[in-house]
């Protein structure tokens, strides 16, 4: 035990990896100035902030593979800026836009969604290595967070004003929440290499999807948030549906083989 305690003190006055931390604090960073910017009223730029973030924390984990400067210390402290920026603030930013008119029940809501977000990191956290790579157990907090964002940008841009108490968006954070805590597995993009050699209309086609976003960024970003977020439920629908159909036909042909 000792032997072990003294390795962990000895890597720790190495120190840390500056690179991937510096994109994992700017991210933190990010998170915190939108629960200010939330509690000031000023909720696209709240929602702007969130959707910076989850660009920071896709890039911390990759410069820190490509660089070789993973460690431990880099993926706890990549989970609580998770929880900052993807559990507090897009809750403290949604309870400030549209559930503080429900009192109890707004708050609770909100408080749905951090915990759940939490719980999904620990998870993440304790299963790494251990499921398939290429899948996520839930969805992603920063999956949830950008619905969140991207649904208060889309409401400003078609003209809405102040605040946005519709019973809807509470329904749709508690729906986001249990969809982080469940089993429903939601594609990683793991196995996308960015770095390696494509087909030319692979590149073309990233480029159309450029110019679409740029077009209509408030549209596209949440299209493809919400887009996201609902891919697990349908994926996992679909394979429930074919293998009830797959059932269904074994069934069908053992009654034809077998007649009475």
């Amino acid at each position: 035990m000792k032997n072990n305690t003294s390795f962990r003190r000895d890597r720790m006055k190495k120190g840390v990896y500056i690179l991937p931390n510096l994109f994992t604090t700017a991210s933190l960073f990010c998170g915190f100035y939108s629960v200010i910017a939330s509690m000031k009223g000023m909720y696209e730029i709240a929602a702007v902030t969130i959707l910076i973030a989850a660009v920071l924390d896709s890039l911390d984990g990759r410069i820190a593979r490509i660089t070789h400067t993973t460690s431990k210390f880099g993926g706890e402290y990549d989970s609580l800026c998770d929880l900052v920026a993807f559990g507090v603030a897009p809750a403290i930013l949604v309870y400030n836009w549209s559930l503080f008119s429900y009192g109890k029940c707004g708050w609770l809501a909100a408080f749905l969604f951090v915990v759940c977000g939490a719980l999904r990191l620990a998870r993440f956290n304790v299963q790494i290595g251990v499921i398939n790579s290429l899948v996520f157990n839930g969805l992603p907090i920063p999956g949830g967070a950008a619905v969140v964002a991207t649904g208060v940008l889309l409401f400003y841009y078609f003209g809405g004003e102040g605040r946005f108490p519709d019973p809807s968006i509470m329904v749709a954070v508690v729906a986001l929440a249990l969809f982080m805590v469940s089993s429903i597995k939601y594609y990683s993009f793991k196995d996308l290499h960015y770095f390696l050699r494509k087909p030319f209309m692979s590149f073309v086609l990233i480029v159309v999807i450029l110019v679409i976003v740029v077009a209509e960024p408030q549209i596209m970003l949440f299209t493809f948030a919400l887009g996201y977020s609902l891919s697990g439920p349908v994926w996992t629908l679909c394979r429930l549906g074919r293998k009830m159909l797959t059932e269904f036909r074994a069934r069908k042909s053992q009654c034809q083989d077998h007649p009475l």
